[in-house]
């Protein structure tokens, strides 16, 4: 079992596992919530698919427990919920032919695009399939907002696949984030990059049991370093002190970091340096080799015709306001800009803050039932 199952299965709901193998390779471990004692399992249910940020897992959704996760929230809501989980984190960590762990390995060559060029379609079809809908709604949080754009501007068949898209912190325009980590690391992101890889590292803070030890014990209750571990949290997705469940630190570090590759943090960093939402920058050589010209090209968004709501925050420093505005512009068929009313909500309390169903889900779901 692993933090996903044991979550649900101890909360009392029903679980399903399932897996899917993309198209290039990659062995992906999704799980469904079909029902509870409380909203028993039925056939013909609307589909919600939920999709993780960088360094977690599908996990996010269901740690804060009933009556406050957007997963089980939507379950009682009557709703068949499917959680999806990116290649490389700990629920995904296979491929019919790379093993992650080796010390020479293709596994970790893929960035968020990858995520949302073959992930999500995988995911998303295996669902549809597997149900029997053609279509579903999709909520995703940070790069699961990222990695859906992708998907929706690069191959637009699946936006009718889509009946509604709920962005929780959007992730896609950069040049305007606070988040001091970033800020420190983009300029330095091309050295970085070769120093990673003359080193062989491939994976960026693999999710251990070590460090799941060292989180419980330094971030427990009775630990006079708890407080660090909340300002930790704080100082990457904006300080917002009362909505953070203390109490649930180690638990959330036990789900993240969940792993992920170098190139997710280098393709983020390299957004950031250029102002632009495009594909992956390989240098002017490979660039010529791929793209057929010395710049990576910008991601289509106009061919994004899936309806989106744009959920924000003005204490986010990771999904700047203006930022999201800019996203907003280049959408076709957007729900529209829905501003987060507390003040401080920060990057992270869209999938742990303690009032998040009152403050933001309440108005997700809504959206979710307008449109079936």
């Amino acid at each position: 079992m692993n933090l996903t199952a044991d979550i649900v299965l101890r909360d009392g709901y029903y679980l399903e596992q399932h897996q899917v193998t993309t198209a290039d390779g990659y062995i992906l471990t999704m799980f469904r919530i079909p029902g509870s004692p409380a909203n028993p399992v039925r056939q013909g249910k609307n589909v919600a698919f939920l999709m993780h940020g960088l360094l977690s897992s599908s996990a996010d959704y269901v740690i804060s427990g009933p009556g406050r996760a957007l997963a089980y929230l939507l379950v009682d809501a009557g709703y068949d919920v499917w959680l999806g989980n990116a290649r490389g984190n700990t629920n995904s960590r296979r491929h019919i032919f790379h093993d992650p762990d080796a010390r020479s390995t293709n596994f970790w060559d893929f960035s968020w695009h990858e995520i949302g060029y073959f992930d999500l379609p995988a995911m998303i079809d295996y669902t549809l399939a597997y149900t029997g809908h053609t279509s579903l709604h999709y909520a995703g949080h940070s790069q699961g907002t990222t990695s859906f754009f992708v998907m929706a501007s690069t191959r637009p068949d699946y936006n009718k696949k889509i009946r509604s898209m709920h962005a929780l912190a959007p992730v896609a325009f950069m040049s305007n984030l606070r988040s001091p980590f970033v800020r420190a690391f983009a300029p330095f992101v091309n050295q970085l990059e070769w120093i990673m890889s003359m080193l062989g590292v491939n994976e960026f803070l693999p999710s251990n049991e070590m460090m799941i030890l060292g989180g419980q014990r330094l971030c427990e209750d009775e630990s006079p370093f708890q407080e660090v571990c909340a300002n930790v949290l704080f100082l990457i997705g904006g300080f917002n002190s009362p909505q953070l469940n203390r109490t649930m630190i180690p638990a959330l570090l036990e789900n993240a970091p969940a792993g992920a590759s170098v190139n997710q943090l280098v393709h983020y960093a390299q957004g950031y340096n250029s102002g632009r939402f495009r594909q992956y920058d390989f240098g002017l050589t490979l660039n010529l080799i791929r793209y057929g010209s010395v710049r990576p090209p910008d991601y289509p968004l106009h061919r994004v015709t899936a309806p989106v709501a744009l959920h924000f925050s003005d204490n986010d420093w990771l999904a700047a306001v203006s930022d999201v505005r800019e996203l907003h512009s280049h959408l076709s068929n957007s729900i529209g800009l829905f501003r987060v009313s507390d003040l401080r909500w920060n990057h992270l309390d869209f999938v742990w803050g303690i009032d998040a169903n009152t403050f933001l889900y309440e108005r997700v779901i809504s959206f979710m039932d307008r449109f079936n």
